[in-house]
């Protein structure tokens, strides 16, 4: 070993270890196996202190209001909610064009999900109700289950409602799968589909509504064959606004720094634009489309139609999936950057609870806004009691100013659902980056995009987790291995083929069984017919006198268990496998006589890999190669106690004795098993090992 260290070098001394000696000299401790009844018990079994946990994580309320900083938070919380409320309450008539729904029901899904997420939400920033996406996916179920002049039936809606929430409370299992260029592709589509819907809102021609494959491409067909009929009033009210909200923000956007409270660019254009309306009485003058009927109050609360559940139950899922999977993304971007954590499972909850109380109040499905949710953020909001004081600003519009927006036009309105699709397409400049940082994200994102504008947002969806499965099976399938190499004096071990001096196998274990069986079958017929002679030297060639021995004739050929040697009536038969053999068979040379597998990358093993595993094993064993596993530390792995017993790994053969905890541990032993012999144990004097 090189004696000069520096000043970066360190020195480890340690015993060599088998995975047998670690766990004897370390007491290793037997995993405790409850039944379901002592599980059951101790689940049951609680403490007041357990009580208390329990109860503030289902009502996280309880935790974090009492602590509730009033002098530094308040304030800002005042003013947040109230730009975000006036934000919410047009995005919520907006939106609800994209649910296919009157607008006051855009306004109510903007005001019952936040009182329930107030109390049960674990998130401070985001700023709960419509989401596009969703929006236009209830929209779809909305128009398959009823005809366009039915729409406005509040039974629907509700039914809806229910299905979502009770597939939103059963798919956070689902969410982790969904990665985020599965994600990233699936909200670019569903921007897509979201402009082509407003299109014919912006130039206000009357076409079929579509739903299913291709329904873009019959919009757009639509819209083409209509276009003469264009209202000019709704087309330049809808470009303005796009043109003026896009403006606005891309200013914000820059001068952020410098602009205190973000300019509600949105309540300005609907004000004016109200006004403009109502003044020149556009909808009477000039046929603009307005949202005409916006009446103060409630509707009251209602059971959803259960009846509607088999109808709807998978569009619905995939609602849910998608709008929790959103929700949970962003509250969890604003918690790392907040520092403070959001707990999935209880935002599982919360929503699935929110949904199923706006539904009986006739709210569609609620999830978060990305731009709604950074106008709370950047105009200081601190907790949910800025979404609550949004809330009572929704409530207002609804219980007094709702009428000043009846003279709205809807042109107005889809100019500021396009405007805000503006971060939704701009995922599409991730996609060079994201093809050089990980070709097979990238497939997936453009997979998923692909399918969801073709297929629809829902199957398109199912199709895009489905092909991202398949490239987890694929690489699965086809893994990377590598012939690990031993870096001089050190425990490192590195690929050989990225650096000099590392050998591999170079030959087929079963393949050498198969030559080495043949040649014995040869060498046998030849002792047979007295051509060869097996003494304790090895093989000797008799010489020829014309006669054969026939004393060698009646002897029986034995099975060929094993392939290093075989018995003879009176010796074995010793074949030097590295030498020159006395049959033409050409036996593959093998240079190795120990096999060391890393197995620090396995993380579970089936029946399957068992099998396989144990198969290779023995077929190194059986032309003499020793083969060992080392950093087999999975639980599931054969390390495991329980696994190997379950899957029969270990027998007589193939012994506990191979393991070990590293791939140096393992080549240590090989090296002192070779210079002491095979008839004792290298590790029973625990011999230190240096590096």
């Amino acid at each position: 070993m090189d004696e000069c260290f520096h000043e970066n070098d360190y020195h480890v001394s340690r015993h060599i270890y088998s995975n047998r000696v670690f766990d004897q000299v370390h007491e290793r401790q037997a995993q405790e196996i409850q039944s379901l009844r002592e599980r059951l018990g101790r689940a049951c079994g609680c403490t007041d202190k357990w009580a208390v946990q329990k109860i503030k994580g289902l009502l996280p309320i309880l935790d974090w209001l009492p602590k509730y900083p009033v002098k530094q938070w308040l304030p800002g919380d005042v003013v947040s909610g109230v730009t975000t409320g006036l934000v919410c309450c047009l995005q919520g008539v907006a939106y609800a064009l994209l649910a296919s729904v009157a607008p006051v029901y855009g306004l109510y899904s903007a005001f019952f999900p936040i009182l329930t997420y107030f109390v049960l939400g674990t998130s401070r920033h985001i700023s709960v109700g419509p989401f596009p996406v969703t929006c236009l996916m209830v929209g779809s179920v909305v128009l398959t289950l009823a005809p366009d002049e039915h729409f406005l039936r509040p039974v629907n809606i509700t039914g809806v409602n229910e299905t979502v929430a009770m597939g939103l409370m059963q798919v956070g299992f689902l969410v982790r799968y969904l990665s985020d260029p599965l994600v990233g592709g699936f909200t670019t589509a569903a921007a897509f589909h979201v402009f082509i819907s407003q299109i014919k809102t912006i130039v206000s021609v009357p076409i079929h509504s579509h739903n299913g494959f291709f329904s873009f491409a019959y919009t757009l067909i639509d819209v083409s064959r209509n276009i003469n009929q264009t209202n000019i009033a709704d087309l330049i009210a809808g470009l303005l606004t796009i043109f003026i909200v896009m403006a606005v923000k891309e200013i914000n956007t820059k001068f952020q720094h410098k602009i205190p409270v973000p300019i509600p660019i949105e309540v300005i254009v609907t004000v004016i634009a109200s006004a403009v309306s109502h003044v020149m009485d556009l909808n009477s003058q000039y046929g603009a489309s307005i949202v005409h009927s916006l009446p103060r109050g409630f509707a009251p609360p209602q059971i959803p139609n259960i009846a509607l559940i088999g109808k709807i139950l998978g569009s619905s899922f995939s609602t849910a999936v998608v709008g929790y999977a959103v929700a949970v993304s962003v509250a969890k971007v604003y918690a790392a950057k907040h520092d403070y954590t959001v707990d999935g499972n209880q935002e599982l909850i919360a929503f699935g609870v929110s949904n199923i109380f706006g539904g009986c109040f006739s709210s569609f499905v609620a999830s978060t806004a990305l731009s709604r949710t950074a106008v709370q953020e950047s105009t200081g909001g601190k907790s949910q009691v800025a979404g609550i004081i949004s809330a009572l600003m929704v409530m207002i519009v609804i219980l007094a100013l709702g009428p000043f927006l009846q003279p709205l036009q809807k042109s107005v309105l889809a100019g500021i659902v396009i405007a805000n699709l503006k971060g939704m397409f701009m995922q599409i400049s991730e996609v060079p980056v994201l093809w050089r940082q990980n070709k097979i994200d990238c497939l997936i994102w453009i997979a998923t995009c692909l399918a969801s504008i073709v297929l629809g947002l829902d199957v398109g969806l199912l199709a895009g987790l489905v092909f991202e499965m398949g490239t987890v099976v694929v690489r699965t399938q086809f893994p990377s291995c590598a012939t690990l190499g031993n870096v001089p004096n050190t425990d490192i071990y590195k690929n050989m083929k990225d650096y000099k001096n590392v050998r591999c196998v170079g030959f087929d274990a079963v393949r050498v069984f198969k030559k080495r069986n043949k040649a014995l079958k040869k060498i046998h017929k030849l002792i047979k017919k007295g051509k060869l002679q097996a003494t304790e030297n090895g093989l000797v060639p008799v010489a020829s006198l014309g006669v054969e021995n026939q004393a060698f004739e009646k002897e029986q050929v034995p099975e060929l268990d094993e392939g290093a040697s075989q018995p003879d009536s009176e010796v074995k038969v010793q074949v030097d496998w590295t030498s020159e053999l006395p049959v033409s068979v050409s036996v593959p040379t093998v240079h190795i006589h120990s096999l060391v597998v890393d197995f620090s990358a396995v993380s579970f093993l089936d029946v399957v890999a068992a099998k396989s595993l144990k198969l290779v094993v023995k077929e190194f064993i059986r032309i003499g190669v020793s083969v060992y596993i080392a950093g087999c530390d999975g639980k599931d792995t054969v390390n495991n106690l329980k696994v190997p017993c379950a899957l029969s790994f270990f027998d007589e053969e193939v012994t506990r004795d191979i393991l070990f905890l590293s791939v140096h541990d393992a080549i240590l032993f090989i090296q002192l098993e070779t210079s002491t012999g095979n008839d004792e144990d290298p590790l029973a004097e625990k011999v230190k090992l240096t590096f």
